[in-house]
């Protein structure tokens, strides 16, 4: 069924197909029952929108319930995630989870009305995207080892753009001064978009994002890719090295790559988030779910609550740590 239209709050209900159940305890109805919704905590038409969209069309066919996707964004991405924190734990409300929301919040709001660890259950670790490291064209630099000679070069006199403040684009390039010690000037935007924007007019000479944003713009030649934030290089770019590959001091190890997962309000049923684990890790298996994605720049990455919620309080100091020495703030 085709998907219909997004309404003026960003909702869109997704198909169902096939049947599949659960049984709950007998004081509980049987999952699902009726519509599942997710919250993606931010605008309609970024990854976490499109991954939301296009992990909840699968799960919508295998339950054969509709899956609402619902934009709640605010605060970078803690709107969205404090609602969900404080649902009902019956698995019919899910978080599109992010590296920001999960990973880097904790970090930047001394008053976050959620928990990261505790306030949610890990559902499914459904995809990575690699942050790619892109220049203007007018900028002296072909590769990673140039533009951090530049840079020391002339130390504050580069600037970079980002999402905002607290944004992944920001947390990974502080990142990349802290490894490689270098200085650039952060001007900060108002979404991703005006960002990628301002590169490609010369305003700011760097950006660090996530692919899907750069991918055309790097293959039409309004931006100079210079390295990937993975461990191993994308696929979509096979000539563009890793931040590790450049062999600059203090990058033997670099990773920043954004991630992406469901979870659930914490004391949703085990059998549920079972259910649902067990339905996304087929979706990502699918060939036309991993072709969608790949073309998003992103890989999925099936696995277990359990390993997603490993990864989420990995994640959480190796980041604060960043916040902390670059003295990231928002406003």
């Amino acid at each position: 069924m085709a998907p219909a239209p997004i309404g003026r709050r960003g909702v869109l209900v997704l198909g169902a197909g096939g049947a599949v159940s659960l049984a709950w305890p007998a004081s509980a109805q049987a999952y699902p029952s009726r519509p599942i919704r997710i919250v993606v905590p931010f605008t309609p038409g970024g990854s976490s929108d499109v991954l939301a969209r296009a992990i909840g069309l699968e799960i919508g066919k295998a339950l054969n319930q509709p899956v609402v996707v619902e934009n709640v964004p605010g605060a970078g991405g803690s709107v969205g995630a404090e609602r969900v924190a404080h649902a009902a734990p019956d698995g019919y409300t899910l978080l599109m989870g992010h590296i920001g929301t999960l990973a880097v919040n904790p970090s930047l709001y001394p008053k976050l009305g959620y928990d990261a660890v505790r306030s949610f259950a890990p559902v499914a670790w459904v995809a990575r995207v690699p942050n790619v490291l892109v220049v203007n064209p007018s900028v002296a630099a072909r590769t990673l080892q140039e533009l951090v000679a530049l840079a020391k070069s002339r130390p504050g006199h580069l600037a970079y753009g980002s999402g905002g403040n607290g944004s992944a684009a920001h947390t990974t390039m502080e990142f990349l001064k802290l490894q490689t010690g270098t200085s650039f000037l952060h001007i900060p935007y108002r979404g991703t978009a005006p960002s990628v924007n301002d590169l490609i007019s010369g305003q700011v000479q760097v950006l660090f994002t996530g692919a899907p944003a750069l991918l055309a713009h790097i293959r039409a030649g309004r931006m100079r890719a210079l390295a990937v934030s993975s461990p191993k290089r994308l696929a979509l770019l096979p000539d563009v090295p890793t931040v590790a590959e450049s062999g600059i001091a203090g990058t033997k190890d670099f990773e920043a790559d954004q991630w992406y997962g469901l979870v659930a309000p914490a004391g949703t049923p085990a059998e549920v988030v079972a259910l649902l684990n067990r339905h996304v890790n087929e979706a990502l298996a699918a060939p036309e779910v991993r072709a969608r994605l790949a073309a998003e720049g992103a890989e999925a990455t099936p696995a277990s609550p359990q390993a997603f919620g490993q990864l989420i309080a990995r994640e959480i100091p190796r980041w604060a740590r960043v916040v902390k020495a670059a003295r990231i703030a928002v406003e």
